[in-house]
């Protein structure tokens, strides 16, 4: 089996992601892609959630590389990805028009798509904009905040808080209202947690600054992906039931009249429990 023609460009990493510095695009940044197993199978692109970056899905490739070809990035405005124009509103459909231009360099057939948290709201706008370019998607936990116009935990102004007390209280409020406590978090034996690096700061602060109201802003058409031709499987942790990550993802699933599937773990269980989340994940994409 060969893998798919690449831009010289972009190249194939070997044991571990190769960065590789993407061509400048009319996006308006300069976005850096990592990927891995070019020679295993069907494209799957990985979209970040909250303040993470490409990153934040090393333990879950290393058990995905055997079946895709894998894709992550650095959105818009984070760790290596630059901004031409940072006075420019940020939105949603801003990232999901990066994320088709970045399919459109690897492919020309519909690929698979995972996204978690705001990343799973990308992939629901990449759906309905960009349908040729999606297969099937999972998005996990993606705060749709439409669909639960009465829940006060989703609606409790987490920016108001970074604007009024900073970014260190905004986030604990974040965790506490999706019951993530991470000192009592369960983990799957052997599983390593990174810890905040050189680009965890600033990318925190962009994503309260920039990101949180985007999503708050965001309105998803519903009837419009009722038609998209994709297949959108949404999907939320076992150990968020009792929180607003997993009622947004079961309001979404009655919506579009399909099952809800449920993964290992929390709000990131990729991080957590990444073995069982790949597998699961596997297992959701061929259902």
């Amino acid at each position: 089996m060969t893998g798919p023609m690449l831009p010289s460009h972009v190249r194939p990493a070997t044991k571990r992601p190769a960065w590789t510095q993407r061509r400048r695009q009319s996006c308006g940044c300069r976005a850096r892609a990592s990927t891995t197993s070019f020679t295993a199978g069907p494209l799957l692109v990985l979209i970040t959630a909250g303040a993470g970056d490409a990153n934040s899905y090393d333990n879950l490739i290393d058990r995905l590389a055997s079946h895709y070809t894998v894709l992550t990035y650095d959105r818009r405005g984070y760790s290596r990805s630059t901004r031409d124009d940072p006075a420019q509103p940020l939105e949603v459909e801003t990232h999901s028009a990066d994320v088709a231009q970045l399919l459109s360099v690897l492919t020309a057939d519909p690929g698979y798509v995972f996204g978690s948290s705001g990343g799973g709201v990308v992939g629901l706008d990449l759906a309905i904009r960009y349908p040729a370019k999606v297969c099937r998607l999972v998005a996990h936990e993606p705060p749709t905040r439409q669909l639960l116009p009465d829940d006060g935990q989703l609606h409790g102004g987490m920016y108001e808080i970074y604007r009024r007390d900073g970014a260190e209280a905004a986030i604990r409020h974040f965790a506490a209202s999706i019951g993530v406590n991470p000192d009592r978090r369960a983990r799957e034996p052997g599983v390593e947690v990174s810890k905040p690096n050189a680009w965890s700061a600033p990318n925190l602060e962009f994503f309260l600054a920039h990101d949180v109201p985007a999503v708050a802003r965001y309105s998803l058409d519903l009837t419009a992906l009722k038609d998209t031709p994709a297949r959108i499987m949404p999907a939320a942790g076992i150990a968020s039931r009792m929180h607003w990550p997993y009622r947004c993802a079961a309001a979404l699933a009655e919506q579009l009249d399909t099952d809800l599937v449920e993964f290992p773990g929390d709000h990131a269980g990729f991080v957590t429990h990444p073995q069982a989340f790949a597998d699961r994940l596997h297992q959701a994409l061929h259902e």
